[in-house]
Formats: C-alpha cells, structure tokens, sequence
C-alpha cells in the first residue's frame, strides 16, 4: 500500500511539472513581444533604387548591407505620382497620401488668391526661431491631411514624441506631420539649426547647446576626399567628367571653406552640398533623441531623418559621377554607427527603421546625348511659343501669369474678355507645346478635372500629382531623358523610372526579412507602419499595408 501511495505521489508530481513546464511554453509563446521604442523613419534626398545594387559589393556590414540581409526589401517600390519632387516625396512619405490627396504639388507653385508663388513649408503667419532674425518661419500648414507621426500622438493622448531633422525645412518639417514635439532644418546664413514659431517661441535648451558645441565650422578647410582607392571609382564616369559643372570644382579634393578665410553664409551653402553634412545630421539625431527623451518609456516615438547633401551632390554631378558614388559610400557607413548606436541606446528588436528616397535623378543630358538621345529643353521655350500663339489669335495678352514646376498658370479675366472658354485655351496651348522638342505629352486642366484624359501610365501619374486649387491650368511631360532647364548639372521631376524607382526597405523590430519584388510604393510606408503599431493610418492615406514586411 505504502509503494502505491508513493508511486501516484510521484505521478502527480511528474505531471504537474510536465503541465507546468507545457504552460510556460505556451504563455511564451503567446506573449506580446516587448514594445517598439522609436520608429525611425529615413529618407535619403535622391537616391535611386539602382545604388543599393550598384555600390553593394563596397558597402560595409553594418548599414545598407544589413538593412537588405535582416530587412524587408521591397525592390519594386516606385512613386505613382508626377511631379517627383522633394516636397512631394516627404509629404507622400509619412502621409501614405499623393500630391491629388495630400495637396503638395511641388517644392513651390503659383497661388492665385495672393499672385504669387509660394512653397510647400511657407507660412505668412510663422517667423524663423533661432537663425536670421526676423526671417519668415515655415510649418506645415499646407499639407492637407495628416502624418503617422500624427496618428501616433492621437492615440496616446500626445504623449508619443514625434521629431523631424533635415537640412530642407521641407524635408523636415512634412514627414513630421501637423503637431510634433519639433522639426528642425539648417539656416545657411547663420550656421544653425533652426525651427519656427509654429512649434515654438525659442530654441529647446538641448538644440541651443547643439548650435553652440556642434556648429558645421568644425568641418571649416576640411577636405572631402575619395573614401576609397581612386580604381575603386570604375563603376563611375572619370573624375573629370567634361559634362559636370565647374561652379564648385569637378575634382577630387574638395577643400570645404566656400573660398571664405572664416566661416560664413558661402561655407555654410557649400559645406551642405558633402557628405559631410550628413555626418552632421546624424549628430542632430541623436541629440534629439536624448534631448527629447525619444524611446526612454513604453510609448512608441517617431523620428524622422531626411539627408539632403546627397541630392545637392546629385544635381550638381549627376548620378554616374565618382561623387555620386562616394557620398553612397559615406551614407552606408554613417547608418551603420547610427544603428549601431540605436541598437546600443534602445536595445536589439527595440526600434523599427524604415528607408526610402524621394525622388531619383536623370543623368547628366550631356552624357546621355552621347548616345543619341536626350536634352534639355530651354525654359522660356514652351510658355513664349504659347503665348505668342494666343495672343496672335486673339490680339490679347499677357496670357501666362506663371510657369513654374512644369505647370502653366493662365489668365482667365483675359480669357473671358477674348470671350473664349477656358477648355479652348488649354487646347491652344497643349496643341502649341506638344511640337516642341522633348515634350512627350501635355494636359489640360479641364481633361484632368473631368478625367476625360487618355488612359496611360504617364496620364495616371499627372493626375496622381494633380490638385485643382493649385496646380495649373496645363501641365507639360517631357520625353525621357529630356527635361525643362538650361542650368547645368541635372534634376528629376518626370514620371520615368530613373526619377520614381526608390528603395523601400524596413527593418528591426516585428519585420520579416526577405526581398520582395511585387510593385508597391512609398505610398505604402505609413500604412504598413500603422498596421505594425495598431494606429488609424493616416486621414489621406491610398497606399496599401505590405503584409509581408511584418509578422
């Protein structure tokens, strides 16, 4: 009896400790992975998607080469709107919204009720806070609709922080939404980092500091020389490329001092066009996420980084050029101490980034007309031949109050006194543009607001980047390859692959490693991440969840 008893005493501790041990898998296995600390959101200012494949054997472990081996790559990720602007892609980026939702149709664009041309960021109401004195301020009250970074101060109550850094106050200021914590850009003519008084009435104490120990005339005389061994730039044009602009050199070194003996607003305009720069910013990061306390509780906070000094080095040297090529190089090498010191800072699996681009560049027209094709269409060419055709067919003028961005403003009280309809008019002028050489297609608003446009990828993208109340009256695409400018160097803007094809790539905290070829866009970025931290996506948002990126 007694060997019995035993026996099923020692049954019953066995299975207790086997249901224990069962339920303690279980209770792991079902338990809510700890919160996500800081969401970082990156763009970098022109950067095609082509640099992460072409420049990929001289990147280092930590930083692009990480974000594609533990990351979701999306490969296939290309804005679906026209223009392919700055503003436009940093308002896209957080908003998940096109320029036809989102209302940002360009860096800049006529506004008709006040005649004149505004920006994306202006603000008549704000002034500059920090940089030179009285300067007008800028915010984002143009931006229609609101952020994630908006989403996530609604649902906890405006306890979530959300920060924006950037040299462009565009691309600080959109991407960071309506009412952030804060966003900061750099004011040439001081050398600081400045915000305005839409967010606040003086500097934070941590961003005073910053523009006291931090200031870019530490980098004064630097040299910007080649990361690498000067055979390792075969994958560039020559160093001494004819086609690239002499205004700033054309040759490795680039001593860093804008021909100044101190620091001044000339150093300050060149020193943002090196990498540099983007050394700079990185340390504005992390000031800010220790002087705004980002990711120091369980409340999950937004910051978002835009490094502008790669799309200054692209215009001015094209995407084929050894600069080009070297400032990759120093991007990838900068995010790799930077998420090596978010990993340090918040933990392995604590942060979520995300990267993407705004735009991406055509090449040099110089250097593509070496094989037969491409240029640059003069800027007056198109509006002075449309004018000069209205007013020979009706003896009246001005027609064309602006022509910015691609888009003609026409006069519509002069249109009513040649008693003609506004609908006739467009027509004159597209009939006009569509013979010059190097436009691909032209649209009027009439046809976009009755979408009795022909169907076709390139009329999609226009109407994607069309908003009435701003946008003109006709909108001009050129060819590939082709584009409005006489400047030298290059510049994006079209709805060709070369200006919408950029990275989409998230990685850290719950993201399922892979690359993915499906087509999506930058569009889908904001309402993946709400989907990832169970918020209501944006108000505007069109862009779909990429269920892939995340478990």
């Amino acid at each position: 009896m007694r060997k019995l008893l035993c026996f099923l005493l020692a049954s019953v501790l066995i299975f207790s400790s086997v249901s224990n041990l069962a339920q303690t898998r279980a209770q792991t296995r079902n338990a809510a992975p700890p919160p996500i600390k800081i969401v970082v959101g990156i763009v970098i200012d022109q950067f095609r998607a082509d640099y992460l494949v072409r420049f990929a054997d001289q990147f280092v472990d930590g930083g692009f080469r990480r974000m594609l081996t533990t990351g979701a790559n999306f490969a296939n990720a290309a804005y679906v709107h026209t223009p392919t602007y700055t503003a436009c892609g940093h308002a896209t980026f957080m908003s998940g919204a096109s320029p036809s939702m989102n209302g940002i149709v360009g860096n800049e664009w006529f506004d008709r009720s006040t005649n004149q041309r505004v920006t994306s960021v202006s603000d008549s109401s704000a002034k500059l806070v920090g940089g030179k004195p009285d300067a007008a301020g800028m915010s984002p009250v143009r931006l229609v609709g609101d952020t994630l970074g908006d989403e996530l101060r609604f649902a906890s109550a405006g306890k979530a922080k959300v920060v924006g850094v950037s040299y462009k106050d565009r691309s600080a200021i959109l991407p960071a939404g309506k009412r952030p914590n804060g966003a900061y850009w750099f004011d040439a003519n001081t050398g600081n980092f400045v915000t305005s008084t839409y967010y606040s009435q003086s500097l934070p104490d941590w961003m005073q500091k910053f523009n006291r120990d931090m200031r870019p005339d530490r980098y004064f005389g630097k040299k910007w020389e080649r990361l690498l061994p000067a055979e390792a730039y075969s994958k560039s044009r020559p160093d001494d490329a004819s086609e690239e602009p002499t205004g700033n050199g054309r040759t490795f070194p680039y001593t860093i001092n804008g021909g100044e003996p101190t620091p001044g607003v000339r150093f300050y305009n060149r020193f943002e066009v090196t990498p540099f720069a983007n050394e700079e910013l990185v340390d504005l990061a992390k000031a800010a996420i220790d002087g705004e306390a980002l990711g120091e509780d369980d409340i999950t906070d937004l910051l978002t980084i835009s490094f502008s000094a790669n799309d200054l080095v692209g215009h001015n040297y094209g995407p084929y050029s050894q600069e080009v090529q070297d400032i990759t190089l120093r991007t990838d090498r900068i995010l790799a101490s930077f998420f090596d010191y978010l990993d340090k800072k918040f933990g392995v699996g604590r942060t979520l980034v995300v990267l993407t681009a705004d735009h991406g560049v055509a090449p040099i027209p110089e250097q593509v007309k070496e094989m037969g094709y491409g240029g640059r269409i003069p800027n007056r060419k198109v509006p002075d031949a449309i004018e000069a055709e209205l007013r020979a067919k009706t003896g009246e003028g001005p027609w064309i109050r602006q022509w910015v961005n691609s888009n003609i403003y026409l006069d519509y009280g002069i249109a009513a006194k040649a008693k003609l309809s506004m609908n006739e008019v467009e027509r004159i002028a597209c009939d006009v543009a569509e013979k010059v050489e190097g436009v691909a297609a032209c649209f009027t608003r009439s046809e976009l607001e009755s979408r009795t446009y022909r169907d076709t990828p390139i009329s999609r993208s226009v109407a994607r980047g069309f908003f009435p109340s701003r946008s003109g009256d006709v909108i001009l695409v050129p060819q590939p390859y082709y584009f409005f400018a006489e400047i030298p160097g290059t510049t994006h803007g079209t709805p060709y692959s070369y200006d919408t094809h950029v990275p989409v790539v998230f990685m850290g905290a719950s993201i399922v490693k892979g690359t993915y070829h499906e087509e999506c866009s930058p569009a889908d970025i904001a309402p993946t991440l709400a989907a990832i931290l169970s918020l209501t996506p944006p108000s505007n948002a069109e862009g779909r969840v990429l269920t892939h990126a995340f478990k």
